[in-house]
């Protein structure tokens, strides 16, 4: 693996541009720049900030640079029995740890294991200043600047540059199989929760088109004894999660694209062609409403809606934010980038 500390350089870069009042984009593999808004400012790479820090496995925790692309992390974890818990989507062979945080996306095992901000302990970060910060530590009881590590999921690139990040990692399963249902949609719901209620090894759910398909993980007792449980084919392999992840199946090759995070309970009455993950609280949709009705069905489920694809970047993607609550981003914007120069405008207009 390669081993590049560009902290110097990126800090001088990010005092250049406060000096000129330029705004920056801030990049690292690429393979994420369809999501969000568009942000016009002078590119700045990280990609080059890379290499693998600290990892003990018996600490379950990996700190590595930004740029460290995610295939060697995962690879280093593969060889030791441990993986990333939130199972990150790559969308490319370039995605970085970086851009894996920053854009706070999780797969399939998401609601098993928890998200992307459960699972970063700490991070060095390049602020709007041009000072470098550490946040959190390496170890879950280390609390100091806990929650500013994890407001970093999802926040892509607005409030600083990540320079570091110290990851836990688990475990991985000793066997996992997927089994595959057919029946009718209010059939696989009511199974659904029924199911959540039950001490089982589900580690993933897909329902689209009648078919239901399941991840079970854990030991092959375990495994067992809940397909016993629960009931289904039995499938040869486990390539179905990857390409859900990775967006391969044939659903995601239409636009526009909707991300819908709901109540796992809730119903939405939108016509269009729907994909469900995370047992119902992740749910993707393809159709032609508009996007004012579509949000507007999210927020009364208790949810909300994201333009995940399929639009040029110029207008809303996210859902708008309550008065106050864009106040409170506009803030915590000021606290860490008081010029504005880190992606301006990539999660809203007014931030």
């Amino acid at each position: 693996m390669a081993e590049h500390d560009l902290t110097e350089a990126l800090q001088a870069r990010v005092l250049e541009a406060i000096a000129l009042r330029r705004p920056l984009r801030i990049f690292g593999g690429g393979s994420k720049d369809f999501y969000g808004r568009c942000n016009e400012g002078q590119a700045l790479d990280i990609s080059g900030h890379s290499g693998v820090i600290t990892y003990d496995p018996s600490e379950l925790v990996i700190t590595a640079r930004a740029g460290t692309p995610l295939h060697e992390i995962e690879t280093l974890l593969t060889q030791h029995g441990q993986m990333l818990p939130f199972e990150p989507p790559h969308f490319g062979p370039n995605a970085t740890l970086g851009g894996c945080v920053a854009t706070g996306l999780s797969g399939p095992r998401r609601p098993w294991a928890g998200a992307v901000r459960d699972a970063v302990l700490g991070i060095k970060l390049l602020n709007g200043k041009g000072e470098v910060l550490r946040f959190g530590g390496q170890v879950m009881k280390n609390v100091a600047g806990y929650d500013l590590s994890r407001l970093m999921a999802g926040s892509l690139g607005t409030l600083g540059i990540l320079l570091e990040v110290s990851v836990k990692v688990l475990p991985r399963p000793a066997q996992e199989i997927t089994l595959l249902q057919e029946t009718d949609a209010e059939t696989i719901q009511h199974k659904l929760i029924a199911w959540s209620r039950l001490p089982l090894p589900l580690s993933a759910t897909l329902n689209h088109a009648g078919r239901l398909y399941l991840r079970l993980s854990g030991t092959t007792e375990g495994i067992q004894a809940a397909r016993g449980q629960i009931g289904g084919d039995l499938l040869e392999d486990n390539a179905i999660w990857a390409d859900v992840r990775e967006q391969r199946l044939a659903f995601f090759t239409d636009e526009p694209l909707w991300r819908l995070a709901l109540p796992s309970t809730a119903h939405i009455a939108l016509p269009g062609d729907w994909l469900s993950e995370w047992g119902g609280a992740l749910r993707w949709l393809r159709t032609d409403q508009p996007a004012a009705k579509i949000r507007a069905a999210a927020a009364t489920a208790g949810g909300h809606a994201t333009l995940f694809r399929g639009h040029d970047g110029s207008g809303e993607v996210f859902q708008p934010l309550p008065l106050g609550l864009l106040k409170l981003h506009r803030r915590v914007k000021h606290a860490l980038d008081p010029h504005g120069i880190f992606n301006p405008g990539r999660l809203y207009a007014e931030l």
